[in-house]
């Protein structure tokens, strides 16, 4: 049975998309890129996108009934990847070891003019 998370400490979706969907003891997060919450406008700047990013991962993942370190994999895209180590630094305030498994791709443009986007997939248990 599914059964989507919302909260409104992450932004609402801007497409045909739940912010995230757990089947059994796993809950599968919908990307998330830098907008606020409360004000649905970007950050500003490649470190307070990323921040940003991975609040709303957290937010999303605390709707759930867990956190951040229930993860088991990460997707991280990046429009320019000189970044990837922003992403390492920002991570290891949001993570805990063993960290996930996760991929780092380079993409050419993101939604909403976005940096940088994430979604992750949690192991409830």
């Amino acid at each position: 049975m599914r059964q989507i998370i919302s909260t409104p400490n992450a932004p609402a979706a801007i497409g045909t998309y739940s912010q995230a969907v757990k089947v059994g003891d796993t809950v599968y997060l919908s990307g998330q890129i830098g907008l606020d919450p409360v004000t649905m406008t970007m950050a500003e700047g490649i470190d307070a996108q990323i921040a940003r990013v991975f609040a709303n991962l957290k937010a999303v993942a605390e709707a759930a009934g867990t956190t951040l370190d229930a993860a088991v994999k990460l997707n991280v895209y990046l429009t320019d990847l000189a970044n990837f180590a922003k992403v390492n630094e920002t991570m290891a305030k949001y993570f805990n070891p063993p960290y996930p498994a996760r991929a780092a791709v380079g993409v050419r443009e993101l939604p909403r003019g976005a940096l940088v986007e994430a979604d992750a997939v949690l192991v409830i248990g």
